[in-house]
């Protein structure tokens, strides 16, 4: 049973009551709130994504409004378990914050996994991680890939890395986009579906996009690095790469991890087997469907290599 079999009435009246239980990743979520901003973006969202049963969870989320501002600027709170992380927002920004509390949690407590700052999709079994701050382009590469590209999306904000075996292991959540980003995916691909965008938030404007039914289905599949890229956006820049070496990419790697010193040595092995089997380059550009086709020709091209080492001699 996925979220879209519930009527509207039934998913508030889970939200309102014991939690609405869903799968994402790896990971069992509770969610209770009886504010209707966060129960349509999440029929919108998440959509395609599993119920779970409700005796367990790793995250139990409540969004609220506070009684003192119940009527005049009303606002949510973000709980999660019993600690409140973050200041009150303005109610409109209800399901904005649902989002970016479950990041902050993921983030904070789903130590069993090494976890990046980074996007990161998938094309035939092989993984592309894009690292980068604010601004860069990441969220907005990844979402063109996503869905202007056919790539499969295994996180936009949170690469979670096993560290027995270095396999990606998917977290396919809404994919955030900000400002002028949000009007391009929409060009891009037309019939990508978007929650309402939301004003004047820490981040601008703000909307995500429903993931794709498939990559929600295939969430329990991990998948091998191939390529990491240092996405940067420049207006009327031409395309252009620059190779990282493996000293290089491990510290930036490392910059990116958020909890790197807590797996010692494990995890600064992982790493370094990262840097040392993946294509690391940093990546400049200012037209979004040639981004596409670059990293097209890139998987085709691994592709076609992988099927011919793997061809009977």
């Amino acid at each position: 049973m996925i979220v879209a079999d519930l009527s509207s009435r039934e998913l508030r009246r889970r939200l309102s009551d014991d939690g609405l239980y869903l799968h994402s990743g790896p990971f069992i979520c509770r969610i209770q709130s009886v504010l209707a901003k966060v129960a349509d973006g999440l029929a919108l969202a998440y959509a395609d994504y599993p119920l779970a049963d409700a005796d367990y969870a790793d995250f139990h989320l409540r969004l609220a409004a506070p009684k003192l501002r119940r009527w005049i600027s009303p606002q949510v709170q973000f709980h999660a378990d019993v600690r409140q992380p973050f200041l009150p927002l303005p109610q409109l920004q209800a399901y904005a914050m649902f989002e970016w509390g479950l990041n902050w949690c993921v983030s904070q407590h789903a130590n069993q996994y090494l976890i990046l700052h980074a996007a990161v999709l998938e094309k035939d079994g092989r993984a592309l991680v894009l690292p980068g701050h604010s601004g860069a382009g990441k969220s907005t590469l990844c979402a063109g890939l996503v869905y202007g590209g056919g790539w499969r999306l295994l996180s936009d904000e949170l690469t979670l890395i096993r560290p027995a075996d270095g396999l990606i292991q998917a977290l396919p959540r809404p994919v955030s986009l900000k400002n002028a980003s949000i009007d391009v995916i929409k060009k891009l691909a037309p019939g990508t579906r978007f929650t309402p965008t939301v004003m004047d938030t820490s981040k601008g404007s703000v909307a995500h996009a429903k993931p794709p039914s498939d990559s929600v289905a295939r969430q329990q599949e991990c998948a091998r690095l191939a390529w990491v890229a240092f996405p940067r956006y420049r207006a009327g820049a031409a395309l252009e790469t620059k190779t990282v070496s493996v000293p290089q990419l491990l510290m930036r790697l490392a910059e990116q991890a958020f909890n790197y010193s807590l797996h010692g040595q494990h995890g600064f092995s992982t790493l370094l087997n990262w840097a040392q089997s993946a294509q690391a380059f940093e990546f400049e550009y200012s037209d979004l469907p040639q981004a596409i086709c670059y990293f097209e020709q890139l998987a085709s091209q691994l592709h076609t290599q992988l099927q011919h080492e793997a061809a009977p001699v």
